[in-house]
């Protein structure tokens, strides 16, 4: 009879290990949450929304996926000068790096555009019709703003965050190096170029809107990424 024990306990132990390491093996990775702060860029959080897949958190690199660095503008001679020249840059946000810890970098089209690919593996910079699918499918530009701010980001209350997209607030930079709505904008690059200017999609507080235009390439952006 205590040998029988003994195996009934052993069997029960062994279900109740394969039960627990089956639930570890389960679980997604790909995110529907709320996202305040911006993630390392290497775990590759993501959301699926309708037939596209997007990163949850700004891009918050400094070398393109081949491993070039990509030069940080730290003055505003520096920004200046880049965009003038026509040269990857990149900052945080009034050149504070806690700033980058929740809002992620600020880079100019130019990094954006670079053939040594700004985006890490598996991802693409969104062009400008890929942003006018994720609007349309969120129910167009008036109204798919508060699907897509992060809900607890925005001083307004429109924003639910219910497509998982977790947009942040994280401001933009000018051609001439001054700094701007931070904590009341977001503003995203899209791949789409016309002259000397490129489309961007952006977000305000007060509103539920999105709006599509395009910015000067020296101008400074986020950037998020969509899957390839």
């Amino acid at each position: 009879m205590k040998k029988i024990t003994i195996i009934c306990s052993v069997i029960l132990f062994l279900s109740a290990f394969l039960f627990i390491s089956a639930c570890g093996n389960n679980k997604n990775k790909t995110t529907t949450a709320d996202s305040s702060a911006t993630q390392d860029n290497s775990d590759k959080e993501s959301v699926k929304i309708g037939n596209q897949e997007w990163m949850t958190h700004n891009l918050n690199v400094s070398v393109f996926r081949n491993g070039d660095r990509i030069p940080e503008a730290k003055t505003e001679e520096e920004w200046i000068k880049a965009g003038e020249d026509k040269q990857p840059a990149w900052c945080y946000y009034n050149n504070d790096k806690t700033n980058g810890t929740k809002y992620g970098k600020i880079y100019n089209w130019y990094a954006v555009n670079d053939f040594r690919g700004l985006a890490p593996q598996g991802w693409r910079i969104p062009a400008e019709e890929d942003w006018k699918a994720l609007i349309a499918g969120l129910g167009g530009d008036e109204g798919a703003g508060a699907a897509l701010k992060s809900s607890n980001e925005w001083n307004d209350e429109f924003s639910n965050n219910t497509s998982g997209f977790s947009a942040l607030p994280g401001g933009i930079r000018f051609v001439n190096g001054t700094f701007s709505e931070l904590g009341s904008m977001g503003s995203w690059w899209g791949l789409t170029e016309e002259g000397d200017e490129a489309w961007t999609q952006s977000l305000s507080s007060g509103g539920p809107d999105t709006y599509g235009t395009t910015m000067k390439k020296a101008g400074g952006n986020s950037v998020r990424c969509i899957k390839k």
